[in-house]
């Protein structure tokens, strides 16, 4: 099949999703007034809480939802066949990405645009408040510590990246005072950081920055540790400083950087002809892992991912200009990531191989698929580039450009939300001092998932990436089902329909549930000792909160028909000032 006519039909089932459902969404489901004063507004303090232009909050919210799982994932997914893993992007994207992602916006945006984990507190109730914040915390554990090694990775894999990357962050913060202080328009700046960081590529091609001599001085057997301590010590400063300053402009910066990649893909596919030489549905080994329930976890970010939750109410709440960009801030962001999520699928599927033959020497087993999607990616996207007379060279680190550009930013937002997360912890433990002093939060938020992505073991993967990563996908998708659970008490509490939350609930509890059990077995059998007991635990923890969302959502239920809440600006406050 040509892979030109498949982008154009899902694209088109997209726009679709986003005119029509989310519509139903915003006035049927969700309620959304227009004159709703946001706590944007209402607590405006230059810092976390800034009126922002939905079209610049838009950037900043995909960017920081996108990062390279909605890439990673379905790389590897096409081990299945890219008609499986197509069909959930489209599906999942429409039905559950946009109603999860949208309603988490929405919930937070009406209560003071607190986190999802204080929020769970206030709609089911403390104890299940206490266990989404601790799955919470182990999540963004995870997600940054993970990220830190994939950009790691990347950088000593493609050292042209390192001018470009690190060249980006100067020209955020020129465009974030331009814009802020001078009260100028931010599309122009935007776009000319866009040329400026394009230009920057040519520079990173002639003077490729390699630090492998400089981590064998210190004495550091990975060269990948000197970057992620790098990293780490960046996203301190960025947790910190105001958004305005730099998150937003280098957000809406990487914004546009998607358009690009996607007139890339698309124009690349168009010209090229591609076909999609990848099976619609492939014949795996024996051994591999069973297409339900591990495609709907192994495609996370791109179908549907509970850290959307913790974006959309950690910053991107704190920051929305009026209620009713809510939809096109929300379902459009998950509409943008499942836009990500095809263009990895065209360029491991019509791009990375000439042949069935080429394509099946790199997706021999579920292993080799999952080392390496994001070279795969690359080297797809690279070949579309060229079909549009793009130098290879060139080709190449621009998408490697784009790879680590999403990363960075979800890591920045990730160790932000991280230090929201401490302070919510120490405040329901009565830590004040932890509360109020945001450096140490933020040295607490950055400390932890550094010494994971610096802990020797899994390979060339690391032992973030290589060992513990296998937790990631159940984790992410436990606390998108847990956040629709919480969205779906709320939403019947005023009286709304929850059905069009109550479906994808149910589905994604049971897939992630599924694959807890499945992986248990799996890693005693393999006497994992480490995975073994952290899948328990967070088993447990899942079956508890299902039963007091069930609970909070049998007490709200039976008052369900009665007659319409009134309208949200005509209620009395969720909470009162």
């Amino acid at each position: 099949m040509p892979a030109f006519v498949l982008a154009i039909a899902v694209l088109s089932l997209f726009a679709c999703g986003f005119i029509f459902y989310s519509r139903y969404l915003s006035q049927r489901v969700y309620r959304l007034d227009p004159d709703y004063v946001t706590p944007a507004h209402r607590f405006n303090d230059g810092v976390d809480f800034v009126p922002t232009n939905k079209h610049v909050l838009f950037g900043h919210h995909f960017t920081s939802v996108a990062g390279a799982a909605p890439i990673v994932g379905p790389a590897i997914a096409v081990f299945w066949g890219w008609l499986p893993a197509l069909l959930w992007i489209v599906v999942g994207t429409i039905v559950a990405a946009g109603v999860h992602d949208f309603g988490s916006l929405v919930l937070s945006v009406r209560h003071r645009a607190r986190g999802i984990g204080t929020l769970t507190k206030d709609v089911i109730g403390p104890r299940a408040g206490t266990l989404f914040l601790v799955i919470i915390f182990f999540l963004l554990t995870l997600v940054n510590a993970v990220f830190a090694v994939v950009i790691g990775n990347l950088l000593v894999a493609n050292p042209g990246a390192v001018i470009p990357i690190f060249g980006e962050i100067p020209i955020a913060i020129a465009i974030g005072f331009y814009v802020y202080k001078r009260r100028g328009a931010a599309l122009i700046p935007s776009l000319l950081g866009v040329a400026a960081l394009y230009l920057l590529i040519w520079v990173g091609q002639a003077v490729p920055v390699d630090i492998a001599p400089l981590a064998e001085g210190l004495g550091i057997e990975q060269t990948r540790n000197v970057w992620i301590v790098i990293l780490f010590i960046y996203t301190f400063i960025a947790s910190r400083i105001p958004v305005w300053m730099l998150l937003q402009p280098r957000d809406y910066i990487n914004s546009h950087q998607l358009y690009v990649a996607l007139a890339v893909v698309l124009l690349g596919v168009g010209v090229g002809w591609n076909t999609m030489v990848a099976p619609a549905l492939n014949t795996v080994p024996e051994d591999s892992p069973n297409i339900f329930p591990f495609l709907f976890i192994t495609i996370a970010c791109g179908a549907i991912s509970g850290f959307h939750c913790l974006v959309s109410s950690g910053t991107t709440a704190k920051q929305l200009d009026k209620e009713t960009d809510a939809r096109y801030v929300g379902y459009g962001g998950a509409i943008g990531e499942g836009v990500l999520a095809l263009c990895s699928i065209l360029a491991v599927s019509a791009g990375v191989a000439a042949t069935q033959a080429d394509w099946d020497t790199l997706y021999p087993d579920f292993a080799t698929a999952s080392g390496g999607a994001v070279g795969n990616f690359v080297n797809g996207v690279a070949v579309f580039a060229s079909n549009i007379g793009i130098p290879m060279d060139y080709a190449v680190i621009f998408a490697a450009v784009v790879v680590i550009s999403f990363a960075a930013t979800t890591m920045d937002t990730g160790v932000r939300l991280q230090r929201y997360v401490v302070q919510e912890i120490a405040e329901l433990a009565g830590w004040r001092v932890l509360k109020n002093n945001l450096n140490l939060a933020g040295l607490i938020a950055v400390s932890i998932p550094m010494a994971l992505a610096l802990m020797p073991g899994g390979e060339d993967s690391g032992y973030a990436f290589g060992v513990l990563w296998q937790l990631f996908g159940t984790t992410n998708q436990l606390l998108a089902g847990l956040a629709l659970a919480v969205i779906a008490v709320w939403v019947t509490k005023r009286r709304s329909n929850p059905v069009a939350i109550l479906v994808p609930l149910v589905f994604l509890v049971g897939m992630t549930v599924w694959a807890l059990i499945v992986n248990l077995g799996k890693f005693i059998e393999a006497e994992e000792w480490v995975l073994a007991p952290l899948d328990g635990i967070i088993f447990v923890l899942a079956i508890w909160m299902i039963i007091e969302a069930a609970r909070a959502l049998a007490t709200a239920w039976p008052d369900r028909k009665g007659p319409a809440r009134p309208a949200p600006s005509e209620e009395m406050e969720e909470v009162a000032d």
